[in-house]
Parts: C-alpha cells; structure tokens; sequence
C-alpha cells in the first residue's frame, strides 16, 4: 500500500499520554499514516512527534496551529481523520473547527455536555461529516456495559463507582455516565428510597442521575481506568468491573474508529455503534 492511499491522521493532544500511544498505534500499521501533531504545551513545539512518542523520527513536528492545519491536510487527496485527546476546555473547539475543514473526528477526549453534543450533531449533519465520540474505547468496556444492561433487568439497586488517574479533569468519568445513560434507557427507575437519607458531608453520596443512579468518582495517583457497576438485592450482591492495567488496551478501538468515521455522515456516540 502506498502512502497516497493511506488514511491521513492528526493527532491532537499529541504529546500527552494517550496522543503518544496513538502516534505508536498508527505508526506500527500499514494503511494509516501520521500526518499532523498538535499539541498545545509551548516547551514542546518543534520537536518531532515520533521521537516524543519513543519511536523512530516521523519527520511530523509538535504545532499549536490548530486551524493551519486543518487547512492544509484538508487540501490532499485523501479525508482526512482528527484522533482528539485533549482536555475538556478545548475539545468542543476542536471538533467543530475539524468539521468545518471536512477533518473527520475521533474524539476520547470527556468532558463535553450534552448541549455541546446535540450543537455538534447537528453541525456534523449539515456538513455531511463523520465524527466518533467515544467515551472509552476499551472492548471490555462494552462487554462491561452489555452485562450491565442484562443484570439492571432483574435488579432494581444499582451504583457506579469510577476510578481514575488524578491528572483526568472531569468527573464522573464519560465512561460512567455513559454507563448510567444506557442502564437509564431501559425506562425504569432505580434505587427506591428504602429510608430518608442525610448527608452529614455534602457529596459522601456521591451524584445521582435523572431515574436515581448514584456515580461515584475516585482520583488517586497509581490508577489508570477502572470502573464497577455494582447491583444488589436482598441476600446478593452482584459487581460487573473493569480494570485498565496500560493504555494500549484502547489501541485497537481508536484504531478501528478511525477506519469506520470516514464511513459516516454524522455524528455517532459510543464504541458499541461501530462494533
């Protein structure tokens, strides 16, 4: 395969620990290619983002110019893919900005509201662009979440507990409200006060959803990303977890978004859409 026909990728939030794992991912395949890095941390512009990643030299220097770059890759001949981990103050930003250059996203980066979603959709739908949010792109997460939704039907107790590293600036996790959002969708409520409650510290409760899932967040040093559904019943307890022991476990679902995004003409949330 030559490198006119492989899928042109930029990575944005490329010197951070998920963009460096990425930069490896794509580097080691034989039908993506990276064409851009940006990243916005002023100490590493200009260094090359192979050598960042601790692979062999890419000749794709660190940039904070964002729109330049869309720009330029949006002129080849190939469509263009934005893998996003960043933060959730610029992510929203980015996405859109990538639309509007026909770079189509792939986004792990958590954060975003539901308004800013809904605002993203509908961009994405008039512009005829693929964009993937993705939340967590570990396979065991979805199975995670599958047997979650099998056991909510026979348990009517249910709490999250989300783990993670303390440099993860949002909470609860995407991951966990996704969770609550697809057990929420089965219609039912959850959690049926058995007696009333008070709080002698605000939070030790952790935050409940709209049909009464409490989410628990948890930041400690140590931790990657790790997650329990917790169900429980008179006489029994039931605990779905999973545990991430290194980040290239999520290699294979970025890797296969970015394959799929080019392929859609809207915005899709979830890694299970494109299973």
């Amino acid at each position: 395969m030559t490198i006119q026909t492989k899928i042109p990728v930029v990575v944005n939030g490329a010197a951070g620990n998920m963009g460096r794992e990425v930069i490896k991912a794509i580097a080691a395949t034989h039908d993506l290619t990276i064409v851009g890095a940006l990243d916005q941390n002023p100490d590493l512009q200009g260094l090359d983002a192979g050598e960042l990643a601790g692979i062999a030299a890419l000749e794709i220097p660190i940039t904070n110019d964002r729109e330049g770059m869309f720009a330029m890759v949006s002129q080849g001949k190939q469509v263009p893919v934005m893998v996003d981990f960043t933060h959730p103050d610029s992510v929203y930003d980015a996405i859109r900005g990538a639309i509007a250059y026909g770079v189509y996203p792939v986004v792990g980066t958590t954060g975003l509201n539901p308004k800013q979603i809904n605002d993203l959709a509908i961009f994405a739908d008039k512009a005829s662009v693929g964009c993937l949010i993705i939340p967590n792109f570990s396979i065991g997460i979805v199975l995670l979440q599958q047997a979650a939704l099998q056991a909510s039907k026979y348990f009517d107790h249910v709490e999250i507990i989300e783990l993670h590293h303390n440099q993860k600036a949002d909470a609860p996790s995407g991951t966990a409200i996704q969770t609550a959002q697809l057990l929420r969708e089965l219609g039912k409520d959850f959690n049926p006060p058995m007696v009333s409650e008070t709080e002698t510290m605000a939070g030790a409760r952790g935050t409940v959803d709209q049909s009464g899932i409490r989410i628990h967040s948890i930041r400690l040093p140590g931790l990657i990303a790790h997650q329990e559904v917790i169900f429980g019943a008179p006489g029994q307890v039931y605990t779905v977890r999973h545990d991430t022991s290194h980040r290239s476990c999520y290699m294979p679902g970025v890797l296969l978004a970015i394959r799929k995004v080019r392929q859609l003409r809207s915005l899709v949330y979830g890694l299970e859409k494109i299973l």
